[in-house]
């Protein structure tokens, strides 16, 4: 059994600390969360996929270095070169508009509130989005009364609008996280939304209470950006496969990689 990070000896024999083809991720007397450690992990790879063709210069290191700014420039200018831009196409442009008709559309507001379970340092994600859906699943019970979301938000939630329940009042998308406005505004529906919701803040239990759908934007007038947003989509998924190979080429130890947590790739 470990007892947290580094190498320890409380088993009889030292563990080995975390590597990318023997270069250690942390110190003997370091303890990073499993996040801080993908992170490092890719950056690592990044760094070493760097010397190895010659945009850096090799360093003689036992323990991964923290990159300089303009060593992490190099790597970026890297990353473009092996990972260029792709443009859409205008028909795929299209039909991206054309699928999603709520996400162009100018002045739609919702009135929506939240119960927010917020990721912080140290947490235990995996238990902390059980709880979230227990109270979700709580909540939809056929059973469930009106003011048990309020109770719920002003008990457990993690946002000032604790306070009023969890009201946000009225949003535009604008005032959302990406990953809020997403589901906010590129469907119709009202109430209780099923499913949990993931933002780089935590785990968002959402209740739309009224929509104003605003005026459909025509195609010419977001093609731009529809352009933009999937040419840069395209762009990070291709990132994502080329430093996944990186790791398959590397000799990883003591870390799981899942997705690619750098943000040199983000």
């Amino acid at each position: 059994m470990s007892c947290g990070g580094g190498a320890c000896t409380c088993g009889g024999a030292p563990q080995a600390l975390p590597s990318i083809n023997g270069i250690a991720l942390q110190a003997a007397d370091e303890t990073l969360e499993p996040a801080a450690l993908r992170e490092r992990a890719w950056t690592e790879l990044l760094r070493q996929e760097a010397v190895r063709t010659g945009w850096l210069p090799e360093r003689h290191v036992l323990q991964a270095p923290q990159l300089a700014p303009e060593e992490e420039a190099t790597i970026h200018r890297m990353l473009e070169r092996e990972v260029p831009l792709r443009l859409p196409q205008e028909e795929e442009c299209a039909r991206f508009h054309d699928a999603r008709p709520q996400r162009f559309m100018e002045g739609s507001r919702v009135h929506v509130r939240h119960i927010l379970f917020a990721v912080t340092p140290g947490v235990d994600v995996r238990a902390l989005a059980q709880r979230a859906e227990q109270v979700l699943l709580e909540l939809t019970h056929r059973d469930a009364p009106p003011e048990l979301f309020a109770e719920r938000a002003r008990a457990l939630s993690n946002c000032p609008s604790s306070a009023q329940g969890g009201d946000l009042g009225w949003l535009a998308p604008q005032d959302c996280a990406p990953e809020l406005g997403t589901v906010l505004f590129e469907q119709a529906v009202t109430g209780l939304q099923p499913k949990l919701v993931q933002s780089r803040f935590g785990f968002h239990i959402l209740d739309v209470l009224a929509r104003e759908p605003g005026r459909p934007l025509p195609f010419e007038q977001v093609r731009e950006r529809i352009a933009n947003h999937l040419a840069q989509r395209s762009r990070l998924t291709a990132m994502h496969q080329y430093i996944r190979v990186l790791a398959g080429r590397a000799r990883v130890e003591g870390v799981e990689l899942e997705a690619a947590d750098s943000p040199l790739v983000q």
